[in-house]
């Protein structure tokens, strides 16, 4: 893009990605205030929930709903309105939107038109968990939800059992107890978890211990299926270079093979651990007659 191209560009709309509150709107900050004071149009994933928070504010904004099932239909719109020279933000129902949340389509194809993408930053649960949980923040990853039915979950916990890094999920409140158990069984009853819930809240707790200790708390509680959770994993200890575990690797192959063919499963087994397709086909098989 020239040098006039982007100052014309500059000149055009904007669209602001506006981090909102994870529960206490208190920490709201006064950038989001005025930014969404100042937008023309709010583009929110639930516009009942975002004209709360407006409203709250004193605002009254042209509103569109941009959500998962009409994120790619709504992107037109929202250029049209950027090149009419609108100001655009862009808002989830509850802290940094794109984590995982709508957003990245529109996103991703605003910046190809040369459009200038702005952050405003504030509340994000998986940071504002992280912050507290005493686990090592040096490295971690974020796998966001993990998929609702058991063998998915439990083969993307086996995928990721040997990850150094502490891991980040969110899971929702009716899945909790579903997750923790699989967690549990996967990665080992002794791995060290800490649970949010109700983050910033006024019922704001959290769960810490081995994993068959947060799942004990959590099925004592009799409010632990209530409110969206942050769970958070310590990494696995090293292990040394090309040093497999048959164990994990059994837990694997027995996941898949409950789903699918024999020769898929070790192929998926084979790109997972780095072991010859042809040892876990012959491992899959012994398995599977058992």
């Amino acid at each position: 893009m020239s040098g006039s191209e982007n100052v014309r560009k500059e000149m055009d709309g904007v669209l602001y990605v506006v981090a909102t509150p994870i529960g206490n709107l208190d920490d709201l900050s006064d950038r989001a205030r005025q930014t969404l004071a100042k937008v023309d149009l709010v583009a929110a994933e639930d516009t009942r929930h975002s004209g709360r928070l407006l409203q709250h504010l004193g605002l009254s904004k042209q509103m569109m709903a941009l959500h998962d099932h009409n994120e790619r239909s709504r992107v037109a719109g929202i250029l049209e309105a950027l090149a009419a020279g609108r100001q655009v933000a862009l808002v989830s129902d509850a802290g940094t939107p794109l984590i995982s949340d709508p957003g990245y389509l529109l996103v991703r194809e605003v910046r190809a038109a040369g459009y200038r993408v702005s952050p405003v930053p504030g509340p994000c649960a998986l940071v504002a968990a992280l912050s507290v949980a005493g686990l090592p923040t040096d490295g971690f990853l974020f796998a966001g939800f993990l998929p609702a039915k058991r063998s998915g979950r439990q083969a993307a916990l086996t995928e990721l059992a040997r990850e150094p890094a502490t891991l980040v999920f969110y899971e929702s409140p009716h899945r909790i107890i579903d997750f923790m158990k699989d967690l549990a069984e996967v990665l080992g009853v002794d791995r060290e978890c800490v649970l949010g819930r109700e983050l910033t809240k006024t019922f704001e707790t959290f769960y810490s211990g081995r994993a068959d200790e947060v799942l004990e708390e959590l099925e004592s509680d009799p409010h632990g299926a209530r409110g969206e959770f942050v769970v958070m994993v310590r990494g696995a200890a090293p292990t040394p270079a090309g040093e497999a575990s048959l164990l994990d690797t059994d837990k694997l192959l027995g996941l898949l093979i409950k789903e699918l063919p024999v020769k898929k499963a070790a192929r998926i087994a084979a790109e997972v651990s780095g072991l010859g397709k042809n040892e876990l086909y012959q491992r899959a098989l012994e398995l599977k007659d058992h």
